[in-house]
């Protein structure tokens, strides 16, 4: 059986930059191109050409090798000619395969928003296409408010988006713009527009997030004929996001509801870098990673209970809808006081290290983490933790220096210009090979002070953290009051790629912290020396 094409236009660039607080560079736009034509997105959209000095910038060289490139922007505006409107001149003078026009689809936006006629907006949309097409490019035109504007006036919403299919566009997008359409609504709509002259090879779904339906609205686009799926990385767009990719690939590719009749242009041997995709384009928006994440998150193959566990470790397909290495990810026994030995075995056995079930040294192990757990330690959420706990328990961990000492202190002063802050000072005295080492630092804040005492100075250990970087810090108030006990979590990474996660608590916020920064900083060292024996091996 022939497989048809489902067609991926990746609009992270453009649409994804309206999430609040992103703000893309030329630099970041070129990495994350860069990203979405390695894996083998078919379309990415860059941005506005014209519009801000980012996207003119961005578009003055063609940034794809393989995706093509698009520019996006309005149709012409009503009652100017193509050759006097400087928006189209932009988007067709500028170093771009296609461009995607945006127009309006609902009658009520092309009187209020454009203030024009009706008859007006369709004929910006026909002459718009019609010198794209002329001019070489591909045209896609996004029917903004499809939906909304179908359910207001069918037969304006269709003449919009067959007017801009018989001008040559070579896909019309129908846009959830509010994100408020349900799916039974989309294949309704969808098949009236391929009813109407429009062909589902011709069409696309443009979901927004706002009921949390961007994904299955889209999938049921496709099961109604349309082509084409437009959306963002990990799901980033304005308000609640638009469809995720990061989902929808792996659904589309690994499912067979779809699998046995869509192909894409990323394959399946592809598909085992989307976790590393979604992992580094986090990185480059500088936050963490949602770990709840459908395919890619870190719990997306978690397990906790014991009772799943040992189903788990008998056959993966007790829970587990896919193989976790089909999408670059890994499975994850969970350990915490609702874990059984099944639990604590897959997870020391993934970590390297083996255990007899039967070892009293695994009892002790077991009960020291739900002792430790019904104290406030939480395991599964702290690997690194975890596992340097796991080692002094079954076997060792090297000493690779001792805490003599450390001391914090908060300070409210003037300063030089006779300005009142508040500094923050740490002294921390450590002793490497039996010589001791003080160091001194100012942070901003008590832990961070702390912090960049602490790795201030490891004497001969120094250049193996190097690259060590917090990267996230929370914390939680376990219990009222004052006196109350503080769960500190720090997420820390290095120049390799990878992440972990470590724990510390305390009636104390600046201990708990101080735990937690132990751990990382041994857990890197010891990090270093299992690669470098790996390395050596190999």
């Amino acid at each position: 059986m022939t497989r048809e094409k489902i067609t991926l236009f990746d609009t992270t660039l453009r649409d994804g930059q309206q999430t609040p607080g992103i703000d893309f560079s030329v630099e970041d736009k070129i990495a994350i191109a860069s990203l979405l034509d390695d894996f083998g997105i078919d379309y990415v959209e860059g941005g506005y050409p014209g519009a801000n000095p980012t996207d003119t910038t961005f578009f003055a060289e063609k940034r794809t090798q393989k995706a093509r490139f698009t520019a996006f922007g309005m149709t012409k505006r009503a009652g100017v000619s193509i050759s006097n409107d400087p928006g189209v001149s932009q988007l067709i003078g500028s170093n771009s395969d296609a461009i995607c026009f945006v127009a309006k689809s609902w009658d009520y936006h092309v009187k209020v928003a454009l203030g024009c006629t009706n008859e007006e907006n369709l004929a910006s949309i026909r002459e718009s296409v019609a010198a794209t097409v002329a001019a070489g490019k591909e045209a896609l035109v996004d029917c903004e408010h499809f939906f909304d504007g179908y359910k207001a006036n069918p037969d304006y919403a269709l003449a919009c988006a067959k007017t801009a299919y018989d001008a040559g566009a070579r896909w019309v997008v129908l846009c959830d713009t509010n994100g408020g359409t349900q799916p039974p609504e989309i294949r309704e709509i969808v098949a009236a527009v391929i009813a109407a002259g429009v062909p589902g090879a011709a069409l696309g779904i443009h979901a927004h997030n706002d009921t949390g339906q961007a994904v299955a609205n889209s999938l049921a686009a496709v099961e109604a004929g349309v082509r084409q799926i437009q959306g963002t990385l990990n799901g980033i767009g304005e308000r609640c996001g638009n469809a995720n990719l990061i989902t929808l690939i792996p659904t589309l590719l690994l499912k067979p509801a779809y699998a046995d009749r869509f192909e894409l242009s990323v394959d399946r041997d592809k598909l085992v870098e989307l976790t590393r995709l979604s992992h580094a384009f986090d990185e480059l928006l500088n936050r963490s990673p949602d770990h709840q994440a459908p395919y890619v998150g870190a719990s997306a193959f978690a397990t906790k209970a014991g009772i799943h566990a040992s189903a788990l470790l008998k056959d993966p397909k007790t829970y587990e809808h896919v193989e976790p290495d089909s999408v670059g990810n890994f499975r994850k026994v969970m350990v915490s006081d609702q874990g059984g030995k099944a639990n604590f075995i897959n997870e020391l056995k993934r970590r390297g290290i083996e255990v007899d079930k039967q070892s009293p040294r695994l009892d002790t192990l077991i009960s020291i983490v739900k002792e430790r757990e019904a104290q406030g330690y939480a395991y599964e959420g702290a690997d690194a933790s975890f596992e340097l706990l796991a080692r002094r328990t079954l076997g060792s961990v090297p000493d690779f220096f001792g805490i003599e000492g450390f001391r914090v202190m908060v300070e409210r002063r003037f300063d030089a210009n006779g300005e009142l802050r508040t500094v923050s000072e740490a002294v921390v005295k450590i002793n490497v090979d039996g010589a001791s080492i003080m160091s001194v630092a100012e942070g901003d804040g008590p832990v961070n002070a702390l912090d960049l005492a602490l790795r201030k100075d490891l004497g001969k250990y120094q250049h193996e953290i190097d690259d060590l970087e917090l990267v996230d810090f929370k914390v939680r108030i376990l219990n009222g009051g004052t006196e109350a006990i503080t769960r500190v979590l720090i997420e820390s990474a290095d120049g390799s790629g990878a992440r972990w996660w470590t724990v510390g608590v305390s009636e104390n916020i600046i201990d708990a912290s101080f735990q937690a920064l132990m751990d990382s900083i041994v857990y890197k060292l010891m990090k270093n020396r299992s690669m470098a024996g790996k390395i050596a091996a190999e």
